[in-house]
């Protein structure tokens, strides 16, 4: 079994990586926005980022900070084959995935203002917000003390594989068909 984890700051093309690997070579997803998503819409919360993260960093703090990966890990581990987990947040998530073998993690990183205006293209129940509020939801996520508590920096620092992705799709492409020939 293959399991890719993917991180990365918002907006910088975790979801392209994603779809090129489910379209391109038969991976399988397993979304914690997807797993977030269902647990706000029982609750009946307001699906935004604010609601994401305090439910994410409630569950991590409930149960451990790698809940959320290991949930999914755990479907994953159903279907069998090569999967991916999008979008680890936490070092806790990179190191108990990392544990079980056969785990490599993607980061992927892009200029803020193109980052941002991808979002704003893209539309989703998240991205309705101005640049200066997609800015310090950034920096919320960026680092934390907190094991619970998101940490892209530090998981982009774990990462096997690193993507610039400020160019075209076809450039990202060939960075991710790289570091695919390097994990077969």
């Amino acid at each position: 079994m293959v399991i890719i984890g993917i991180t990365g700051t918002l907006g910088a093309g975790k979801g392209t990586i994603v779809d090129y690997l489910i379209s391109h070579h038969g991976f399988k997803h397993f979304s914690v926005r997807g797993f977030l998503t269902e647990i706000i819409n029982q609750r009946g919360l307001k699906l935004n980022r604010d609601s994401m993260v305090a439910v994410a960093n409630e569950l991590r703090a409930n149960h451990s900070p790698s809940y959320i990966a290991e949930q999914l890990l755990a479907q994953a581990e159903l279907n069998g084959g090569k999967c991916i987990i999008e979008s680890i947040r936490t070092v806790g998530e990179v190191t108990a995935l990392k544990q079980k073998g056969g785990f490599y993690l993607f980061a992927v990183d892009a200029d803020p203002k193109l980052r941002y205006a991808r979002v704003v293209e893209r539309g989703s129940e998240t991205d309705h917000v101005s640049y200066e509020t997609f800015i310090a939801n950034e920096q919320r996520e960026m680092t934390s003390t907190d094991p619970n508590k998101q940490n892209l920096a530090a998981c982009q620092a774990l990462a096997d594989f690193k993507f610039d992705n400020n160019h075209s799709f076809e450039e990202l492409y060939k960075q991710v068909e790289e570091a695919l020939g390097k994990i077969k």
